[in-house]
């Protein structure tokens, strides 16, 4: 079969003809029709995530190896499937859960594989759905999307997940206080359709990209801030009523992280989902005389991906903007998703 990979970090991917895997026992084996491009995608190419003070995280300590097949948000056919698969049937399309972990340890057994220490997450541990066929462990990955559009569903295993379970640790959120969503890109106008479809009131949205917060306040956004040169924190906090009870942070870079916390109501809530880069130093005595949460939020587990399915499924949610082109064109999209052009989400096609 057909694999475009990471054959040297920050090079332009490679299409390469690799064996086509063959199911056994749980496994089955998925054609990919649609693949999500994700902006964690950026940081497997690169080779490392950033850290403060310049420091890098290195990928292959890490654990992943080269060549790589990245992508993590796969809709697809099933092609194959393993003896002992029984609830899905050749020709069945899926959303595939990406998050898989050992399947052994504490999180995993609670449900919560995202947060496994020893994680198998397609697209990023093992290969992705940058190819013509992806194999999954198990058919309790695969979730039916009903009547959803599969380009716009496609992109919900990875930014839609990511950020209902960021919003869900932000809640509660009072019909008099203000959610802030750090960042406009895929994440961020996910984050806005989803805040609105678990009736958060108020949303308001930062970032320097006067183009997407028009796309923000497209898919709901009851505010939008381009933070410039003006006092940053004091119009934020005028804008929110004196400072917002819960920051999502999409961006998760040092600028997005300051002014998120430096804004915050007391007792509020900063969850950072993002992964640009980067660090912050925090005076220790205002956490507590703040009261103020800040909380790591990694992509969403299985039970929370089948909700916002149900919550898309029920009309709430409404659809991301999402640009399609064929999977062949990946590493262009990779490039023009790193240089901040693409609004929405693009979704590949097989």
């Amino acid at each position: 079969m057909k694999a475009y990979q990471v054959t040297e970090f920050s090079a332009p991917l490679v299409e390469q003809e690799v064996p086509t895997p063959e199911p056994l026992g749980t496994e089955v084996l998925v054609r990919v029709v649609h693949a999500g491009v994700c902006h964690s995608d950026l940081h497997i190419h690169d080779g490392y995530y950033s850290l403060a003070g310049g420091a890098k995280l290195d990928l292959l300590e890490r654990g992943i190896t080269l060549p790589h097949t990245m992508g993590h948000e796969l809709y697809g056919e099933v092609a194959a499937v393993g003896a002992d698969v029984t609830g899905v049937s050749i020709g069945d399309r899926r959303l595939v859960y990406p998050w898989i972990g050992c399947g052994q340890c504490g999180a995993c057994l609670a449900g919560n594989e995202n947060v496994c220490i020893a994680p198998r997450s397609i697209g990023v541990f093992t290969p992705g759905a940058y190819a013509d066929y992806c194999l999954v462990p198990n058919e309790k990955y695969l979730v039916d999307i009903g009547d959803l559009d599969p380009l716009v569903a496609t992109p919900y295993s990875c930014s839609g997940v990511t950020v209902y379970s960021a919003i869900s640790k932000a809640l509660p959120i009072g019909n008099k206080e203000w959610l802030v969503i750090m960042g406009a890109g895929g994440l961020g106008l996910n984050a806005v359709a989803i805040a609105k479809a678990l009736d958060v009131a108020n949303v308001l949205v930062v970032d320097i990209d006067d183009s997407k917060l028009d796309a923000a306040t497209e898919m709901g956004a009851d505010a939008v801030l381009n933070p410039g040169t003006d006092d940053a924190v004091a119009s934020l906090q005028k804008m929110s009523d004196g400072g917002p009870r819960a920051v999502v942070d999409t961006v998760g870079a040092e600028s997005t992280a300051n002014l998120g916390i430096a804004a915050l109501l007391k007792g509020g809530r900063y969850v950072i989902v993002g992964l640009f880069g980067g660090g912050v130093t925090l005076s220790l005595p205002t956490i507590p005389l703040r009261a103020i949460s800040v909380l790591g939020s990694y992509t969403g587990n299985l039970t929370e991906l089948k909700a916002l399915i149900e919550l898309a499924k029920a009309g709430k949610v409404k659809p991301l903007p999402v640009s399609t082109r064929p999977l062949s064109e990946v590493s262009e999209t990779l490039d023009e998703l790193r240089e901040g052009k693409i609004v929405g989400r693009t979704v590949l096609s097989n």
